[in-house]
């Protein structure tokens, strides 16, 4: 008997497909794709855009202002949502599309789920070239969507419309991934999205999709489980996996059960408490130097799910070549990093399996207490840093402790590049389970703003504080009106030290002399123009505050929480009040030079990277 079919166009048959994709969250029954950002053009109004806008209701397209700036809110969507749900992004072809290319790699860097849809060329090439078309002399089946294979764990290019019946459960398997996740992207030629087709009624069968949960190898299991037993000075490092295998209260109870400290990465910060006694800080490049030293006395290093960057291992100079490592990843590609013991599993599953099998086995009690006593220097640091000294402008140290102040345990903080990353993964002692997003994978520029859009709406409780340097701000803050027209609230905290500040200082350090960083030495007739922030995200609805005093910092936040309307808090800050972190970190500095401070800073170099680790 033939199954039965439906004739549809291929975007009607799309938007049919995500609608009856679902998943469950705490329990409930939900979307996994709750919503789209759009901006329509040529290439995906008249086909898509028809589409989505008959099933509105179904799948909600909110309107973004930059197609990038969607992109990033999606990617911090999936985030906040710990990857149990997906955003799309629609754009038109052309400059549409490779406008997301950026928020694509930023999805990939931190292995989130994000599913692009952009239009293209059409495949008959009969109107070619058409609007907004590059051509490839000797390719001519390329265009600029291409441009997304580097950036996305599945692309593909639909050229007849049967082959969504393949395509779009793939890219859905692998966007749900734990070991694969990260972006999926679709190009949708104008001719193929209009063309219609016999398509199974099964096709759009509701699925209630999961993500799997791979259980350790019994003899990688084993081999780990020996390893820990015979370790002296063991540390766990919690990264981001922790998170999305909503492992937390399992990393909780295996550390306290086992007397093994925790630090966390950048993107595993808020695994677990700044309250929970074995809780020792972040570590690396934007940690604490407590935390660091913890790190450097230990024998064995339980990885778990983290990539191990370069910011997190002290470009690999904070582990001796004698320490061991077991990798407790989903990704077998980060598992095998420098020759770890893998354990390729999901993270909750892999704790609680080792656990088991250490069933009565504990780190040494010296051990325990040692590493406690450098989390009491951390918080002693701490305490230091974010004090008032009575001085303005603030430092961000001082900054960020008022904000920690202001929030409850359900709050939400995000930052992304400049110099905040340190001063938050240092300053701010979490107070609440996956509450802090850092987007530090690939450090994006403008994330901040529009990826507190997307938290906000993947958030169902307590604020979104987001804290924003003057550079990333002028780079991307359209999103200010997108949270204003949409109605998805967020504080938003502008840190003004007049240039790219923590650049400079990696200009400086590094022997160079300060040069197009800072306002004050850019080239140009308005190097002494500055910008009103306050007076712009006027203009784009939200309520403005600046402030000139921590007091009026701190009335500035209390304000913005009673509010239910998008706030922005303005306040210059000092420029070159970092906080210190404890880790190497190595960058290229010329081997040879005329200026002595390049030269004394490559000798620098090269003697810090006798402590690196080799790369086996």
């Amino acid at each position: 008997m033939a199954s039965k079919t439906i004739r549809l166009t291929t975007a009607e048959a799309l938007v049919r497909y995500l609608i009856a994709q679902r998943t469950v969250v705490d329990g409930t029954n939900v979307p996994l794709f709750p919503g789209v950002y759009g901006i329509f053009g040529h290439g995906n109004v008249t086909s898509l855009g028809h589409s989505l806008e008959t099933h509105r209701k179904e799948l909600p397209v909110w309107r973004g202002q930059n197609e990038q700036g969607m992109g990033l809110a999606a990617a911090a969507f999936a985030k906040a949502a710990r990857r149990q749900q997906i955003m799309v992004c629609t754009s038109s072809i052309g400059p549409g599309a490779t406008n997301m290319v950026t928020a694509a790699g930023v999805a990939m860097s931190n292995r989130l789920p994000v599913l692009f849809i952009a239009g293209d060329t059409f495949v008959s090439r009969l109107p070619d070239p058409v609007l907004q078309q590059v051509e490839h002399f000797g390719m001519p089946s390329t265009t600029v969507n291409d441009s997304f294979q580097s950036v996305v764990r599945y692309w593909d290019r639909i050229t007849h419309p049967a082959q969504i019946l393949n395509s779009l459960p793939q890219a859905v398997a692998t966007m749900l991934d734990p070991g694969d996740c990260g972006p999926a992207f679709i190009g949708l030629p104008q001719d193929i999205a209009a063309e219609a087709y016999d398509y199974p009624e099964a096709f759009f069968d509701t699925t209630v999709n999961e993500s799997p949960r791979p259980r350790p190898d019994r003899g990688q299991l084993a081999k780990a489980v020996a390893a820990l037993r015979a370790a002296k000075r063991p540390v766990i490092i919690a990264g981001g996996g922790v998170h999305y295998s909503r492992a937390e209260s399992e990393l909780a109870e295996f550390a306290d059960k086992h007397g093994i400290p925790v630090v966390e990465t950048v993107a595993g910060k808020s695994s677990l408490l700044a309250s929970h006694p074995r809780y020792s800080g972040p570590l690396g490049v934007t940690g604490a130097d407590a935390a660091n030293q913890v790190v450097r006395k230990a024998d064995l290093v339980l990885a778990v799910g983290t990539r191990l960057e370069d910011f997190t291992t002290g470009s690999w100079t904070l582990f001796d070549a004698e320490t061991k490592f077991i990798g407790v990843n989903a990704a077998r590609f980060d598992a095998w990093k420098h020759k770890a013991l893998p354990v390729v599993a999901d993270a909750r599953e892999a704790l609680t399996e080792i656990s088991e099998a250490l069933e009565g086995w504990t780190a040494d009690t010296s051990w325990t207490t040692e590493a406690a006593g450098h989390r009491d220097d951390l918080t002693a640091f701490v305490n230091r840093r974010t004090a008032d000294d009575g001085v303005w402008p603030p430092s961000y140290g001082q900054l960020v402790g008022l904000v920690h102040e202001s929030a409850t345990p359900e709050d939400y903080v995000l930052t992304a590049a400049g110099g905040l990353p340190g001063e938050l993964n240092i300053n701010w002692m979490s107070k609440g389970i996956a509450t802090f997003d850092c987007e530090y994978g690939f450090s994006c520029m403008g994330y901040e703003i529009s990826g507190a859009w997307g938290a906000a709406m993947a958030r169902s409780t307590g604020e979104v504080y987001s804290m924003v340097g003057d550079g990333s701000y002028l780079m991307m803050n359209s999103d200010i009106y997108a949270s204003v027209l949409s109605g998805h609230k967020m504080i938003l905290v502008v840190c003004d030290n007049e240039g790219y500040a923590v650049i400079e200082r990696l200009q400086v350090n590094q022997g160079g002399a300060s040069y197009n960083n800072m306002l004050a030495d850019s080239n140009g007739t308005g190097t002494s123009a500055r910008v009103n922030f306050a007076a712009h995200a006027a203009s784009l609805g939200a309520e403005t505050y600046e402030v000139h005093s921590l007091a009026e910092f701190a009335d500035a936040l209390a304000k913005a929480r009673k509010s239910d309307k998008t706030a922005v808090i303005v306040t210059k800050v000092r420029a070159q009040d970092f906080t210190e972190g404890g880790a190497f970190w190595q960058v290229g500095v010329p081997e040879v030079s005329d200026r002595a401070t390049v030269t004394a800073a490559r000798k620098s170099m090269d003697e810090g990277l006798k402590a690196q680790r080799p790369g086996v």
